[in-house]
């Protein structure tokens, strides 16, 4: 697992570093999809070929990795690596981060140079977040049965279920209209539409069941995935700061409804997060 953070960190910090630091190319342009909508592109570094709204929110989530995203896994890995098991949850909370992040990457932004790196750092994640939920398991019993289960539960179905309006609704009310979603722009699928709704949503409604059934196992597969909904909060910050900078326009609702759902989301899943954490260290320690 060290082996596999410490590929992960410097893959990320490579990409993220050459995603916030280069520059160059021709400049932004417009042009009309194959789906008849107008299209800018950043035209600048490495997501030149990429639209303003999607290049500047890629490098708000690479100044997130670069800030708080690599320290946090490097320092948990650290921890791992003198044998705490509260280390090795925060670790495979990170390796969820930096495994969705990069999934994203491969399958959504346009094809570049880091392309084969996206891969990799994706695909080292996977395998070493499948490596520490396996040693993880066994010491799942160690989650007290005096934890709050039924509220923890009760944050992740809404947190399923907010996930669920949230991507649903612009693509129902698309397919009724018979146009394709507004923020597909030149790009061939919702490549996080489809990662939230295929595989987000179906494990954290699986968590949820099994901690509402008092299957502790549930609690180590909810741990990365709060995690990772307190991740989003600053990463969407920094994305919509750099959109707005880079001269995205937003009406004042689609502001504030994200910063606040993410904002109450992230809060909770913290207070979630320390809770887990507080109880499986005591756990060990007895």
């Amino acid at each position: 697992m060290l082996a596999l953070s410490l590929l992960v960190g410097l893959l990320a910090l490579f990409c993220a570093g050459f995603g916030l630091l280069s520059s160059g190319g021709p400049g932004r342009s417009t042009f009309n999809s194959i789906h008849g909508q107008s299209v800018q592109l950043y035209g600048q570094g490495l997501y030149r070929g990429d639209s303003v709204f999607k290049a500047a929110g890629n490098r708000g989530t690479d100044l997130v990795t670069l800030v708080v995203g690599i320290p946090l896994l490097l320092g948990a890995a650290l921890l791992y690596r003198r044998g705490s098991s509260r280390a090795a949850l925060l670790l495979s909370g990170m390796h969820a981060y930096f495994l969705y992040v990069y999934a994203t990457m491969a399958l959504g932004a346009m094809y570049g140079p880091l392309f084969l790196a996206y891969v990799a750092t994706y695909s080292a994640s996977l395998f070493a977040l499948i490596g520490l939920l396996t040693r993880l398991l066994p010491l799942a019993p160690r989650f007290s049965p005096a934890l709050p289960r039924r509220r923890i539960a009760a944050f992740l179905f809404s947190s399923g279920f907010l996930t669920l309006g949230v991507w649903l609704g612009p693509i129902l009310g698309a397919s009724l209209a018979g146009e394709p979603p507004g923020l597909l722009q030149h790009y061939t699928t919702m490549v996080t539409d489809a990662l939230d709704l295929g595989l987000i949503v179906p494990t954290v409604f699986l968590s949820a069941t099994l901690i509402a059934r008092r299957q502790p196992t549930g609690y180590l597969i909810a741990f990365p995935l709060i995690l990772l909904v307190s991740m989003l909060l600053p990463v969407i910050v920094a994305q919509t700061v750099l959109q707005l900078s880079a001269g995205v326009t937003f009406k004042l609702p689609e502001i504030i409804g994200p910063f606040g759902g993410f904002l109450v989301a992230g809060a909770l899943g913290v207070w979630i997060l320390v809770l887990l954490l507080r109880d499986f260290g005591r756990s060990a320690a007895r």
